[in-house]
């Protein structure tokens, strides 16, 4: 995979882009500004992702997230921010978005988002599902730990890695997701994870 990353803050970009080479990534490209991101997308064919900071200089709020979808000629963009209130987020998805990363995501979970919208699936954060309980009559089957246990399964995260996320046993996890199961009425780990989507919970 070939990732664009654009963020101004050194230390945020430096770090993500290091864990995406880690992880796989073919290349990694940085910038730090929305002109320098579209110049490095531009003189590229083969960027699969473009993550975009919302506060970076060019941006102007969402009116560069919509330049940048312009720009890149059907490559998938994403924003990332630190303070974007939720309805940013919604907002970001409706003009196009295929995700909004919040950066209080560790960076573990970032590179499970990137292979997740990577894989054509639109990533909202968990804190703005979490605000939307209410509304969702499927969430309100839920507690806020299975929710992120439901979260992990629709990144394709094995038992294992959403324990280490939420610092719990796995044999914790497997429990969650039996109960998961068994409130949404699903067969196993993957139906519960396509219940969720069609349901528009992530």
């Amino acid at each position: 995979m070939r990732i664009l990353i654009a963020d101004d803050h050194d230390l945020v970009r430096d770090t993500l882009c290091e864990y995406l080479r880690k992880e796989g990534a073919t290349e990694v490209v940085s910038a730090s500004t929305l002109d320098e991101a579209l110049d490095a997308s531009g003189d590229r064919s083969d960027i699969d992702l473009m993550v975009l900071d919302y506060n970076m200089p060019g941006m102007d709020g969402l009116s560069g997230l919509s330049k940048a979808l312009s720009h890149s000629q059907g490559t998938p963009v994403a924003l990332l921010s630190g303070n974007a209130p939720h309805s940013v987020a919604q907002d970001a998805i409706d003009r196009g978005a295929i995700g909004f990363l919040p950066k209080t995501m560790t960076a573990q979970s970032m590179v499970h988002a990137v292979r997740f919208m990577m894989a054509g699936e639109t990533f909202f954060p968990i804190s703005h599902l979490m605000s939307q309980r209410e509304e969702n009559p499927v969430s309100k089957q839920l507690s806020k730990r299975e929710m992120q246990v439901l979260k992990g399964l629709c990144l394709g995260q094995s038992n294992k890695e959403i324990a280490s996320e939420l610092g719990l046993q796995e044999v914790t996890i497997k429990l969650h997701v039996r109960t998961l199961c068994r409130k949404l009425g699903a067969k196993n780990r993957t139906h519960a994870a396509m219940i969720a989507k069609e349901t528009e919970l992530f």
